[in-house]
C-alpha cells in the first residue's frame, strides 16, 4: 500500500514537471537493453525453464520443484526484469525515490521469492555428466566450506547489510552513478548478498528450527535499514547531489527526492521483513505444534 501511494506521488509530480516524463512504451528509448543486464536474465531464465521441464517430465508435474514455487520462481524473476529493463531503471538514474525502489525490489522482493523457487532446477537443464561436474565441485571441501559460511545466518546478514552501507556512503554511491561499470557492480553486490541473505533464512541448515533465528535476523535487518532510510529521511541537504540533480523536471526539489527515497527504504521496505518474520513464526509455531502432537501421540501409543 504505502509503494503504490510513493508511486502515485511519482506519476503526480510527473504530470505537474514540465520536461520530466516516462516513455513507458517506447521500447528503443527509455529501456534497458544492456547485454550485461538482460543476457544473465534470458540465461537464468532458459535455464530453469529448461530444467523444471526435464525434472517435471521425469519425475512428474510438482515433484523436486512444487507448483507455488516455481510461480515464485516467475515472479521474482519478472520483478528483476521490471527492475532492471524496464523504464523503473531509466527513470531511476534521474529520480533517487525510483531508484530505491529498484534496489528494494530487488534485495526485498526478487532475491527471497527466486530463493523459495528452487532455482536449483537449472541444473536439470545440463547433461547428466555437466550435473555431476557441478555436484563434484560443490562437494570440494573449499568451496562447502566457503558456502557453509556464506550462508551461515550471522555471517550472511553482516555481508548483505555491509554491503547495503557501504554503497551507501555518499563517496560510493556518487562513484557508482559516474561510472556503469561500478554501477552494475553496486546492484550485483545489492542482489548477490540478498540471496545469500534470504538463502541462510529460509533453506538453512537447521531448515525449521532455524525460524526463531531467522525472525531475529529479520528484525536486525529491517531495524539498521529503516535506520537508514530515516536518515536520508530526515538529512537537512541533499546528500547525494548526482542523484537528486534531476529532482526539479519531475516537480520535486532534491531534497524532498532524498526523502521520498528515505520513506521508501524506511517503511515499504521495513513492512517486507516484518510480513516475512510473520510468515517464519507462524511456521515455526505450526512446526512446534506440529512436533508436540507427534509426541504426545507417541506417548499414548506406547502406554
Amino acid at each position: 500500500m504505502r509503494a503504490a501511494i510513493l508511486l502515485a506521488l511519482l506519476a503526480a509530480s510527473e504530470a505537474q514537471a514540465h520536461s520530466g516524463h516516462v516513455h513507458w512504451f517506447e521500447i528503443g528509448t527509455t529501456w534497458t537493453w544492456d547485454p550485461w543486464v538482460v543476457l544473465p536474465l534470458a540465461l537464468s531464465g532458459g535455464l530453469y525453464l529448461t530444467g523444471l521441464a526435464r525434472l517435471w517430465r521425469r519425475a512428474g508435474i510438482g515433484r523436486g520443484v512444487k507448483l507455488w514455487q516455481a510461480t515464485c520462481f516467475a515472479c521474482g524473476w519478472g520483478l528483476l526484469v521490471f527492475a532492471l529493463v524496464t523504464p523503473l531503471h531509466w527513470l531511476g538514474e534521474r529520480l533517487f525515490v525510483a531508484h530505491m525502489i529498484e534496489h528494494e525490489i530487488l534485495m526485498a522482493l526478487a532475491a527471497p521469492l527466486l530463493v523459495v523457487g528452487r532455482p536449483v532446477a537449472m541444473l536439470w537443464a545440463l547433461s547428466a555428466a555437466m550435473r555431476r561436474r557441478a555436484g563434484g565441485i560443490g562437494q570440494t571441501p573449499a568451496v562447502a566450506r566457503s558456502w557453509n559460511w556464506l550462508t551461515y545466518p550471522p555471517v550472511a546478514t553482516l555481508v548483505h547489510g555491509g554491503a547495503l552501507w557501504i554503497w551507501h556512503a555518499p563517496a560510493f554511491y556518487e562513484a557508482a552513478l559516474a561510472d556503469p561499470w561500478i554501477h552494475w557492480l553496486q546492484h550485483l553486490s545489492f542482489f548477490v548478498t540478498a540471496l545469500l541473505f534470504w538463502r541462510a533464512l529460509l533453506q538453512g541448515r537447521e531448515g525449521e528450527r532455524a525460524y526463531g533465528a531467522a525472525i531475529f535476523y529479520l528484525f536486525v535487518t529491517s531495524l539498521h535499514t529503516g535506520f537508514l532510510g530515516i536518515l536520508l529521511a530526515f538529512f537537512r541537504r541533499p546528500i547525494y547531489p548526482t542523484q537528486t540533480s534531476q529532482a526539479a523536471e519531475w516537480g520535486l526539489t532534491p531534497l524532498e527526492d532524498q526523502q521520498l527515497a528515505g520513506l521508501f527504504m524506511w517503511i515499504p521496505a521495513g513492512l517486507v521483513y516484518a510480513g516475512a518474520a510473520l510468515i517464519l513464526a507462524g511456521l515455526w509455531i505450526a512446526s512446534s505444534s506440529s512436533s508436540r502432537f507427534r509426541g504426545g501421540h507417541h506417548a499414548t501409543a506406547a502406554r
